[in-house]
């Protein structure tokens, strides 16, 4: 059997767009000898879709656009990710559903059974669940249809049973022929090596053939890698598809020899780079935007930023600016033009003095009496945060602002200053993996100047100023917020593992007084488990003290 793996990226709500994708894909397909065709989870309209599924005509023009995709489907039958209407008066009001398409017409349906509400995903919110998978007759084959979530149910990647549940063992006794999950799997550092390991072993467990199809590309926050791929019962990959970038493959099942893209599964900095780079990208290019621009300060954070934005955007949309201050060091001027003709991007210097003195001698009969402090430190971000907006506007450019998580966490950032902008590219970067990227980029020639990854890190807002005069080393730094952020632990279970009781107290208090303001920066590119963002959801007022 010939099985055709479209794996697409679609734009959420697009709904005309994606159609012509789908159509284009399945014909294509078709034409290389394709017997079946498998398309992502909710291909339709993009996901997540989230609340576009309360507007009243959502799910109505879902439908209709899913009718005109299926006119253009001939005898070779594909399965579609869709939403439709809960047929049902009680429950949700809509189903995430797999369409059985064929002749010209919709012929069947199969919906998701397991519904993720956890992280990102708050699919209970929406859907209706079915409570047994569907399976198709294709001639003589037995196919069975699975979604996502409905094979994430193996013990060694989930810390408790999450449901009553397990569409994998209830196909296990139907004797399939192959069964195919339509996916949209959003990516984070890691996790490609988990998503085989499910598929491979979900094909030993049914006896039969498993076609994953997953989405690729950037929606909002989230980064989807697709990485499809094919396995046979004995858990050997018959196929794997090219990570990060649209493709489209027929697999034949009868073949022994393998069809892997050279970027299947890789993993690394590399997937980092290419995360950020396609989020970068749709992000930009989905919300209409074709330019950039970057503040440049001749730092690591900055520098890496441009230099993601180049390659997802290309050097000629790419604008960086340097906005000294009295107190800017000349290193700092001259590390961040010679990144620019590195990258070969055009370069502007703005200077700030004059209006950061403007700015203070303005507040001066105000301030009177009362010694300079870190308020004095952030007039001079948000003034370059007033420029950079400026910018912004009067070149219909997506200003990216150029914090890390470690950074994020502490809130060592200023508020309607450096974290000014439409993007926050790496804020889900720690500061090691900064400049762990940094060197990567450099693998082959200097781009990132070496003097910029070498110097102590500064936000030089007074002088002298380095990042470890407010802050423990960042490998210290990073491994106390892995533990409290993204793992959950308490002071005393990172005291345990031996970090320095009053560093410990240092940190954690100040990710806990800096939630608002990371409830007010710009949306974040996730490549970790646990980014700030949709994810994680702490309220800003509250006493708990774990």
């Amino acid at each position: 059997m010939r099985i055709g793996l479209a794996q697409l990226n679609t734009t959420v709500g697009d709904l005309a767009g994606n159609r012509r994708r789908i159509i284009a894909a399945y014909e294509t397909l078709v034409r290389a000898g394709a017997e079946l065709v498998v398309f992502p989870e909710l291909v339709t309209c993009g996901y997540p879709p989230r609340d576009l599924l309360f507007k009243r005509s959502f799910v109505s023009d879902v439908e209709a656009s899913l009718a005109l995709i299926a006119q253009s489907v001939g005898p070779v039958p594909a399965l579609i990710g869709t939403v439709e209407r809960n047929p049902s008066t009680e429950g949700r009001r809509c189903v995430n559903a797999a369409a059985w398409c064929v002749d010209g017409a919709v012929r069947g349906s199969a919906q998701k059974c397991l519904l993720p509400t956890y992280d990102v995903f708050d699919e209970d919110r929406y859907f209706e669940p079915a409570a047994t998978p569907t399976t198709f007759t294709l001639g003589p084959r037995r196919i069975g249809v699975t979604i996502c979530e409905d094979i994430w149910t193996d013990p060694r990647f989930t810390t408790r049973q999450l449901y009553r549940v397990d569409p994998l063992r209830h196909l296990a006794g139907q004797r399939l022929d192959l069964m195919v999950n339509l996916s949209a799997s959003p990516w984070h550092h890691e996790k490609d090596g988990i998503r085989q390991a499910l598929v491979t072993d979900a094909s030993r467990l049914l006896a039969c053939p498993v076609a994953y199809v997953n989405a690729v590309g950037g929606n909002d926050e989230l980064v989807f890698d697709g990485r499809s791929l094919v396995a046979h019962p004995d858990g050997r990959i018959a196929a794997g598809l090219t990570a990060f970038r649209e493709d489209t493959r027929v697999v034949d099942l009868g073949e022994s020899a393998p069809h892997l893209d050279p970027s299947f599964p890789s993993g690394g900095l590399a997937d980092i780079h290419a995360a950020l780079v396609l989020g970068l990208r749709d992000y930009a290019h989905k919300s209409g935007f074709r330019r950039a621009l970057v503040a440049l300060s001749g730092g690591i954070d900055s520098a890496v930023v441009a230099e993601i934005a180049v390659a997802a955007l290309g050097r000629e949309n790419v604008i960086g600016v340097s906005l000294p201050s009295a107190i800017s060091s000349q290193h700092s001027r001259d590390d961040a033009r010679i990144l620019a003709e590195n990258l070969e991007i055009r370069f502007e210097t703005i200077g700030i003095a004059e209006a950061v003195g403007a700015c203070e001698t303005a507040l001066g009969p105000v301030f009177a009496g009362r010694p300079r402090d870190v308020t004095e430190e952030n007039i001079q971000a948000r003034i370059r945060g007033v420029v950079m907006m400026a910018l912004s506007n009067k070149f219909g450019s997506l200003l990216l602002t150029t914090g890390n998580k470690s950074e994020v966490a502490v809130g060592y950032c200023t508020l309607y200053g450096d974290m000014c902008g439409g993007l926050a590219v790496i804020s889900d970067v720690f500061k090691t993996q900064v400049y762990a990227l940094a060197h990567w980029i450099n693998r082959d020639r200097e781009v990132i100047p070496r003097n910029t990854i070498e110097k102590p890190p500064s936000a030089e807002l007074r002088p002298g100023q380095t990042d470890q005069d407010s802050l423990p080393p960042y490998d210290v730094l990073d491994d106390i917020l892995k533990g409290y952020v993204e793992e959950g632990l308490s002071r005393r279970d990172l005291i345990e593992r031996g970090f320095a009781a009053a560093t410990v107290e240092d940190v954690v208090r100040k990710v806990d007084l800096n939630e608002y303001k990371r409830k007010q920066a710009a949306p974040g590119l996730r490549i970790t488990p646990l980014a700030f963002g949709v994810g994680r959801r702490i309220p800003i007022v509250q006493k708990y003290v774990s």
